[in-house]
Order: C-alpha cells, then structure tokens, then sequence
C-alpha cells in the first residue's frame, strides 16, 4: 500500500475569526525545492445543512516573505466537478489506450452524454454488462442483485425486440433467401416458442440427410427438427371443384422430405446420435416454415389449421406466424416478475400460440 492510498486522520474544528466556517488541517497535493501547493478543506455552516468548499494556494518557495503568490478558491459545485473529473480521466489513465471513452456521473441519478448518442451509450452498457466479472462485482455492490438483473433483463428484451424487428425488415423488404432466415433462425430459436430454448449445432442426421435446424425440448432434451423454405412459395390453395383446400405443390415436397426426416432421425437417435450420443430425438416432430399469411383472411387461416390437424408429427406455418408467435412469447416474458429468467431465455413451460389473435374464439388453436 502506497502513502496516497493510507486514510489520514481528518480534525475538523471551528475557525476562531469566523463563526460559520470550521477548517481542517491542509493538505499537501505538491511540495518540492521551489514550489509548494496545498488544499485548505473548509466547512461552511448554512441552515440547509454543510457545504465543502476548498481553496487550492501555491507557495513561490523562493519567496522570501513566505506568502502565497496564487490561491485559488472553489465553491462545493466546483469542487465535486473538480473530483468528478480527476476520477473519470484516473480511470481513462488506467485503461492505457487511446479511443472513445464514456464516463456516467450517478452520484445524483443524472447522465450528461454530451454529444455521444443515446444508442452509443446503450450498446456501451449493454457489452459491459454481458461481462461476466462486471455484472458480479455490481451484484455485490449497494445495487443488489435485483438491479443487476434488472439491467440485464431490460438489454435482453432490447435484444429480443430487436431480433424481432430484423425479421419483420426481412419479410417487408421482399428478402425471399432462405440462407437468411436460416440465420435468423439458427440465432433466435427462441421464437419458435418457449419450448425450444437453443438450436444444436449438429444438422446432419445421418449420411446424405442434413436438417436445416435441430432443436432440443426444454423438457426431456428430447430434439425436433425445423425445416425452412422460400417466403414467398405458396402454403395453400383452393380446390373450386371440390370446394376445399389443399397444401399447395412447395408444401406437399416439403411434408415428405419431412417425413423422411423424422423416421431417420427417430431410428438414428434414438439413443443419440452416433458422433452426439447426447442428441436424443424420440418420437420427434417437425415444423416447416414456408410462405406468407400476412395478407390472409379467417378462411385461409382456418384452412391451414384444419389441414395441420389432419397431420402426424408435422406441422406447417408461414413467416408471418414466426413472427407473431416471437411477439406473444416476448410479451409473455416481458410480463414476468423475475429478470432472471428474462436474462437467461430459460422461458416458462406454458404454452405459447402463435395463432393467438389471428382467429376468432370459436375455432381457437
């Protein structure tokens, strides 16, 4: 431990000329051959209480009289910016590198971001927060864990949000690539409902035979498949002879590739697959995600859902649907009372529709 960094013993007592101020000893910032210069702390008595003020003096050593030739007085405000701006540029010191830095004044719950953008603060809290070593030592502060995870809740729903709204640019935009929705995917499987929590790295299935996205049950482990196509193949269509509807040709291709799929992956892994032995996929189910409903009347809606019922182990919904369904699940966690979950994606296990709203009561699904 250095001298600095040793507490000195602090007298405060009261000024003989001067009934209102009370004084400590000085303090010796420099003191060398030919320049001194000290800090003299006073305490001024007001009736809403006791202000610092402080007066920085130098003395020319050469000076035969011995008297200050600078002094240099600062009021309480001045003297907080003063401390306020030592700390922030100690700390920039410290980090040894040139660059962009921001320093958050919290001591009165006020930010002054100066001319960096809001959004340039927001992503700087958010990276210092997934820090691991940084949200502890928070924890362990005044703060309290409930805060922390306040905060990290709040970034996460941010995220969440955000994820959503690239989607939605994706859709309206007339993206048509699976490759893209592949990745989105792959990041945000989150969205296919609260009971799939992340996607497994793993895709291929056997020789020859690889998924677009495998994911695993929060319940059991047990693994689904996911199987992506064109937004803009059409999902349905309309037999006037026979007055019903049909899974349109893209659709019908993709039930039997499916198919396939299913009975590979339940005979393969059904102890784990060879190469993941922790890949267990018994009894699985499939969802294809193909198409457009955004311009969909109840009809077509109610179409879709009646042919999915007819169906075994797979089950087809459009982009639209994807989407909606990551809004309700967002909405259901941005409703919980414990931020933890919320950071973890760890969802509940009640169920999320994504049908919910798009029909009417009497044919709910």
């Amino acid at each position: 431990m250095t001298e600095d960094e040793i507490s000195a013993s602090v007298l405060r007592r009261q000024a003989s000329a001067r009934p209102r101020v009370s004084h400590s000893d000085p303090v010796t910032l420099h003191d060398s051959s030919k320049l001194q210069i000290v800090l003299v702390p006073m305490f001024v008595h007001r009736s809403a209480g006791d202000e610092l003020a402080v007066k920085l003096v130098r003395y020319n050593k050469s000076n035969l009289l011995g008297s200050a030739d600078l002094e240099l007085p600062l009021q309480e405000a001045a003297a907080r910016r003063l401390h306020r701006a030592l700390a922030e540029h100690l700390a920039i010191a410290g980090a040894g590198e040139d660059g962009q830095y921001i320093a958050l004044r919290i001591d009165d719950g006020r930010v002054d971001l100066g001319d960096l953008s809001p959004e340039t603060v927001a992503s700087a809290v958010a990276k210092l927060l997934r820090e691991d070593e940084i949200v502890d030592q928070l924890a362990s502060q005044d703060l309290g864990e409930e805060i922390v995870n306040a905060f990290r809740g709040a970034i996460r729903l941010r995220e969440l949000r955000a994820a959503l709204d690239v989607l939605r640019q994706h859709l309206d935009g007339g993206e048509t690539a699976e490759s893209t929705y592949q990745r989105w995917c792959e990041k945000h499987s989150w969205a296919f409902g609260n009971a799939h929590v992340v996607n497994d790295r793993i895709r291929a299935i056997s020789t020859g035979d690889q998924v677009d996205l495998l994911v695993p049950r929060v319940l059991g482990g047990f693994r689904d498949l996911i199987e992506l196509k064109r937004p803009d193949h059409t999902v349905i269509s309309w037999d006037g002879a026979h007055n019903n509807w049909y899974f349109a040709a893209e659709v019908s291709k993709a039930i039997g590739q499916c198919h396939r799929y299913l009975d590979v992956l339940h005979d393969g892994a059904r102890t784990g697959l060879l190469d993941a032995p922790d890949v267990i996929a018994y009894h699985p189910r499939a969802t294809i995600v193909i198409g457009r409903s955004n311009d969909w009347n109840d009809d077509r809606h109610k179409a879709l859902h009646g042919l999915n019922c007819r169906l075994s182990g797979i089950s087809v919904m459009t982009y639209d649907h994807l989407l909606a369904q990551g809004e309700r699940t967002l909405e259901v966690v941005s409703t919980k009372d414990e931020t933890d979950d919320l950071a973890e994606i760890d969802l509940a296990s009640e169920p999320v529709d994504p049908w919910d709203g798009l029909l009417d009561d009497e044919d709910p699904l």
